[in-house]
C-alpha cells in the first residue's frame, strides 16, 4: 500500500478509495511514509485528517437532558400501570410492552427532527390506533393475539423509524442510519444493563450486610426505572456522542460475520449428521427461523456498514458467502413451512412465518446480487444500502397485515 499512496499522493480521489479499502492499514502505512512526503499540501491535509482526535464530550443542552430524564420517568410510569390501576399484568404486558419505550423514542426523534404538525398528528393517530386495537382484542389467548402483539412491536419500531427519518431529503440514507442506530442502541443498552446489574448487586449486597432486605423494594422501583430507562439513555448517548459506539459496532460486525459464517456451515453439517429436520419437528423449525432472523440482522447491519464505505474486499467476500449460506438456510425453512402447510393445512402461525420467510428470501437475494455486483465492480457500495432501505416499507406493510388484519382473517383463532 505504501507504493500506492506514493503514486496517488496528488490524486485525492484515488487516495480516498485506497483509504476506504482498509482504513487501519492505510493509516499505518501513511504514517510510515509521511516524513518523505511532508510538505505536500494533500499529504499534510491527510495527516491532519488521520491524526485528528474527535471531541467526544457530550454535546447537549440542559433542556435536552431534562427531557431525557422526564422521558425515563414516563417510561417507568407506563411500566407500572398494572400496579397503579390494578390491571392484570398477564393482560397488560404482552399487549402493551412496546408502548413502554417506542412512543417515547418516537416523541424524542420527532422533537429532534422538528417534524411538522401534520406528521405529528399522523404519528399520534397511528400509535393510538394500535393501542386501542391491541387492547380490544379478545382476552382469550390465541395465535392471532400473540402474532398481533409481536408484530405490533415491529410496527411501533417502524413508526419510530418514520420519526427518525424526519424531513430528510435522502430517505434511503436516513433509513440506513436508523438501522445503524439500532445496532449501536443494542450495544449501548447492553453495556448500560450490565453496569446497572453490577451496581444493583453491590447495592443489595451492601444493605444486606447491615441487615436490610431491600430486593423487593429495589426491583419494584429502581429496577423497573432502570430497565425502562436503559434504551432511552442509550439513545441519548448514541445521538449526542456518535463516536462513543460508532467505532465499536463496525468491529463487532467485522468479528461476528466470519464467526457466524463458520457457525452456519457447521450447524448445517450437524443437522445432516443428527438426523434432525425442520419438516416434522415444530420446535426445531421455530429455532431454525429465529436463527435465520438473527443471521439476517447481522448481514444487514454489516451491509449497512459496507454501504458507508468501511469494508475491505475480504470482508465483502465473507459477507457474500454468508448471504449465500443464509439463502440456503432460508430455502430449507421455507420448504419445511410449505410441507407443513400441505400436510396439516394453513394456520395463523404458518401463514405469518411463510410470508416472513418469503419476504426475507427475496430481500436476501437482492442484497446478495448487489454484493456480487460490487465485488465484480459492476455497482457501487451505495447500491447495497439502497437495496436494504427501499425494501423496508415492504416489511412494514407485512407487519400491518399481521397485526391488524390476521385476527379478522383467522377470526381470532
Amino acid at each position: 500500500m505504501k507504493n500506492e499512496i506514493r503514486s496517488y499522493i496528488n490524486d485525492p480521489g484515488k487516495l480516498e478509495k485506497i483509504y476506504r479499502t482498509n482504513k487501519v492499514l492505510f493509516k499505518r502505512e501513511f504514517g510510515a511514509i509521511y516524513p518523505e512526503i511532508k510538505g505536500n499540501p494533500i499529504a499534510d491535509t491527510w495527516n491532519e485528517r488521520l491524526n485528528f482526535e474527535s471531541d467526544i464530550a457530550v454535546r447537549t443542552t440542559g433542556r435536552e437532558l431534562l427531557i431525557v430524564v422526564a422521558a425515563c420517568f414516563v417510561a417507568a410510569l407506563i411500566a407500572k400501570i398494572p400496579e397503579i390501576f390494578a390491571i392484570d399484568g398477564d393482560f397488560f404486558y404482552p399487549r402493551n410492552i412496546g408502548f413502554i419505550i417506542f412512543p417515547i423514542l418516537t416523541a424524542y426523534f420527532s422533537w429532534k427532527s422538528n417534524l411538522s404538525a401534520r406528521k405529528l398528528i399522523l404519528i399520534t393517530v397511528v400509535i393510538l390506533t394500535g393501542l386501542i386495537f391491541i387492547n380490544l382484542l379478545p382476552k382469550e389467548e390465541s395465535s392471532t393475539l400473540i402474532l398481533s402483539s409481536i408484530h405490533l412491536i415491529l410496527f411501533l419500531w417502524a413508526i419510530t423509524g418514520f420519526a427518525f427519518v424526519g424531513n430528510a431529503q435522502n430517505n434511503n440514507r436516513r433509513r440506513l442510519e436508523y438501522l445503524k442506530y439500532n445496532g449501536e442502541l443494542v450495544v449501548m443498552t447492553t453495556l448500560i444493563l450490565i453496569a446497572g446489574g453490577i451496581m444493583s448487586a453491590i447495592t443489595i449486597g451492601l444493605f444486606e450486610l447491615i441487615g436490610f432486605k431491600i430486593e423487593d423494594i429495589y426491583f419494584n422501583y429502581f429496577g423497573i426505572l432502570g430497565l425502562a430507562s436503559a434504551p432511552i439513555i442509550a439513545t441519548y448517548l448514541v445521538q449526542t456522542n456518535p463516536q462513543l459506539v460508532g467505532r465499536v459496532s463496525p468491529v463487532i460486525a467485522k468479528i461476528f460475520s466470519p464467526l457466524v459464517l463458520v457457525m452456519l456451515l457447521v450447524f448445517l453439517g450437524a443437522v445432516i449428521v443428527s438426523g434432525k429436520d425442520p419438516y416434522n419437528d415444530r420446535e426445531f423449525l421455530l429455532i431454525f427461523n429465529l436463527l435465520l432472523i438473527g443471521v439476517m440482522a447481522i448481514i444487514f447491519f454489516s451491509a449497512v456498514e459496507s454501504s458507508m464505505g468501511s469494508k475491505s474486499r475480504a470482508e465483502m467476500w465473507i459477507l457474500l458467502l454468508l448471504s449465500v449460506v443464509t439463502i440456503a438456510v432460508n430455502s430449507i425453512a421455507l420448504s419445511a413451512i410449505l410441507f407443513r402447510i400441505s400436510e396439516w393445512g394453513i394456520s395463523p402461525n404458518r401463514a405469518a412465518v411463510l410470508g416472513s420467510n418469503i419476504l426475507i428470501l427475496i430481500n436476501l437475494i437482492v442484497v446478495t446480487a448487489q454484493l456480487y455486483k460490487l465485488l465484480s465492480k459492476r455497482a457501487g457500495s451505495e447500491e447495497i444500502g439502497n437495496a436494504i432501505a427501499r425494501y423496508l416499507p415492504i416489511y412494514v406493510i407485512w407487519t400491518i397485515i399481521v397485526t391488524f388484519i390476521f385476527p379478522f382473517i383467522f377470526w381470532f383463532k
